[in-house]
């Protein structure tokens, strides 16, 4: 098996499951060091370690992030490391919940439109200064100190608005669904104009002429009429901010319209 997928659960007598040895890293400013823990004194914190990670993945995203990088970086072999930390989607774990604790959670303030507008804008400004947050999504989302807290806080938001306990969950998973989508389209827009070189309106210029000849006038009479006018007010294709605050005020006009009609249920 490749050390890399290690599993960081610990086997207990008769094949059950014990406590998962990441969830003490996660909450290791509380829980401490393992106690009975045995061998030389350690040359770096795992806080190191996870620092270190999240400085590659800001750098470079996932998808040449490796235990064997972030151990250089700290000045350890591969080996060493996994004495710190079981594999390397432990890893991305913690690096995701020290990066979720590094963003402040502000008072909640204002109206229930403005403070759900104000989680979900939390979220979509952390994935542009993280982008890799999207690619971790896949792995299993640790129950950390920091995550735990911003559960907490989001369900604050939400607290006697006349939602039920169901309802007040899947308004944030809603809300944290589309943040993290509408980033994910932003972020691949830039990539796609940083790698080409070419913006949508030098793109749109340069292929104007064969445009003209597949698509004559009348062709796409709703399409033609949409396009343009989206073409004329951003100078691109589409904006992909303008349509995350479309999508989000749709979202907040549906909440909006449940809790005034009573439809507190999920």
């Amino acid at each position: 098996m490749d050390s890399e997928e290690i599993s960081g659960t610990e086997a207990a007598p008769g094949g059950a499951k014990a406590t998962d040895t990441v969830l003490r890293l996660l909450w290791r400013a509380r829980l401490g060091e393992k106690a009975g823990r045995r061998g030389p004194r350690r040359k770096v914190s795992v806080d190191q370690i996870v620092d270190a990670g999240i400085a590659l993945a800001d750098a470079d995203g996932l998808a040449s992030f490796s235990m064997r990088r972030v151990a250089e970086r700290v000045g350890l072999s591969p080996m060493s490391l996994y004495s710190y930390v079981p594999d390397r989607s432990s890893l991305i774990g913690l690096m995701i919940d020290q990066t979720v604790g590094r963003t402040p959670l502000p008072e909640h303030t204002g109206t229930l439109r403005e403070r759900l507008r104000a989680l979900s804008r939390l979220l979509w400004d952390e994935y542009h200064r993280h982008p890799w947050l999207l690619d971790a999504q896949s792995h299993r989302p640790w129950i950390g100190p920091h995550v735990s807290a911003r559960y907490e806080w989001q369900l604050c938001a939400l607290e006697g608005c006349g939602l039920d306990d169901l309802a007040m969950d899947h308004t944030v998973s809603l809300l944290a669904s589309h943040a993290a989508a509408s980033a994910q389209d932003a972020l691949r827009a830039r990539h796609l104009e940083e790698s080409s070189g070419t913006s949508d309106l030098e793109w749109w210029s340069a292929n104007a002429p064969v445009l003209a000849e597949v698509m004559p006038p009348g062709a796409f009479p709703v399409s033609g009429r949409v396009g343009s006018a989206v073409g004329e007010a951003y100078q691109a294709v589409t904006n992909t901010t303008a349509v995350y605050e479309f999508g989000l005020e749709v979202i907040l006009d549906g909440i909006e319209t449940r809790v005034r009609r009573g439809r507190g249920g999920s």
